[in-house]
């Protein structure tokens, strides 16, 4: 496996034969789709269940809640959750709706606002993680050897890296 490089290759010119994937790549890619959906519907589905909230919102309140302070600047909540800074601010609405986050003006930015937990979100974080974490352990790492774990959060990783580009200027959600 190549690791070395991080950028995406050019893409093909004009009249230029695209690069297929090979049956086994198309393989390997829809059953990582079909992976990444089926999981994240399961998970949604016990959030909703619990706590009536989606992934990403549980996702927003663990962040806020390992922050000092319980608390987080909203373009660095968007940048966690890989999210665009509107996603993030409806996001924020509801939890604020729910009494769960509040938002506070930052008082070293006047454009900036800070995303903070509130006791009752930190309650109901508290009651939901134990459901949660087992649900996310018998989804995945039940299934998984430990060799199997570790390949995988290295794959991740790699692939991860290899789309946050740090040159100025490039293109990621938390930026638009």
């Amino acid at each position: 496996m190549n690791t070395a490089s991080t950028s995406a290759p050019p893409a093909s010119t004009p009249g230029q034969e695209p690069r297929w994937l090979t049956d086994d790549q198309q393989r390997v890619w829809r059953t990582y789709l079909d992976a990444v959906t089926l999981l994240e519907d399961h998970l949604d589905r016990q959030l909703q269940r619990d706590a009536g909230m989606p992934h990403i919102y549980y996702g927003l309140l663990v962040k806020l809640a390992e922050s000092p302070r319980r608390r987080l600047r909203m373009t660095e909540l968007a940048m966690y959750a890989k999210i665009t800074r509107s996603r993030l601010s409806h996001a924020v609405a509801r939890l604020e709706k729910n009494g769960w986050v509040r938002r506070e003006d930052c008082p070293d930015d006047k454009r900036g606002q800070l995303a903070v937990l509130t006791d009752a979100g930190y309650q109901v974080l508290r009651e939901t993680a134990p459901g949660h974490v087992e649900t996310v352990r018998q989804a995945m790492f039940d299934r998984l050897t430990e060799e199997q774990q570790q390949a995988l959060g290295e794959i991740m990783r790699i692939i991860a890296e290899g789309l946050q580009p740090t040159e100025a200027g490039a293109d990621l959600p938390w930026l638009r």
